[in-house]
């Protein structure tokens, strides 16, 4: 894949779509030191100093419509797959927080943005805290380096590339979006524990049951129903029990 780099930008999706709407087709990986206005789901701003990894991932047409949000999955598995392989041991507990945050320690190091442009284009934007954190943030947030790993951007995007060409053929343009599924829950934060969502309107508090064959968040009820989330953000895991770590 190519690679454009830059020292700033605004932020790594919008160039990358922009490059798209120019007629860039990628696959191209959009990177950046330092971002003026990064921003995370729901227009969350991003808090982007230099020392952490902003990097954007270009594709054209990778699937039908209809499954470009699984690529959320497939971008968090390539960065616990990276994260994993460079821990020294005994390695951290690295978890993924549905649907695309990762978790070192119970804490947010690294999220997620997939957007399209309604033409095809998909830019997934990947944010790692390697160096430093945000103080104040709504979910605990930490760095790779205050869990003890010790890693440069150069570093952690090389092996982050790689990653992402395993998990993007595996993935195979949707087709084989179940066994993603499959290892996504095996790395999963608050699977079987009670854990707190917040979507656009309201707030819901349920055990975390399952992970259904689209990829949305199956809750169960105090009252013994499942309210299955398409959209939302788990603020709080209460009482999880560590999944195994998925290492390769």
């Amino acid at each position: 894949m190519r690679l454009v780099a830059h020292e700033l930008l605004t932020s790594t999706n919008a160039e990358a779509l922009a490059l798209a709407s120019g007629g860039e087709r990628g696959p191209l990986w959009v990177v950046a030191e330092r971002q003026s206005a990064g921003r995370g789901r729901r227009g969350r701003i991003w808090i982007s100093e230099k020392g952490n990894l902003y990097a954007t991932l270009l594709l054209t047409d990778p699937a039908p419509p209809e499954h470009w949000a699984e690529l959320s999955f497939v971008a968090a598995l390539a960065v616990h797959d990276a994260v994993n392989a460079l821990a020294q041991r005994p390695k951290p507990q690295f978890t993924i927080k549905w649907p695309n945050d990762l978790l070192l320690g119970g804490k947010k190091f690294s999220g997620i943005l997939v957007e399209g442009n309604g033409a095809g284009a998909v830019a997934i934007g990947i944010g790692a805290n390697c160096a430093s954190y945000p103080p104040e943030t709504d979910f605990p947030a930490t760095s790779l380096a205050e869990g003890g790993v010790d890693v440069s951007v150069q570093t952690l995007f090389a092996e982050l590339t790689a990653k992402m060409l395993g998990r993007l053929a595996q993935w195979n343009k949707g087709e084989h979006f179940s066994t993603i599924r499959t290892d996504w829950l095996s790395r999963a934060a608050g699977l079987g524990a009670e854990v707190h969502v917040r979507l656009a309107d309201s707030e819901v508090t349920g055990q975390f049951n399952a992970l259904d064959e689209t990829g949305c968040m199956v809750l169960r009820l105090a009252n013994g129903s499942d309210l299955v989330i398409a959209a939302g953000d788990v603020v709080a895991v209460r009482g999880a029990v560590p999944p195994g770590s998925g290492g390769n």
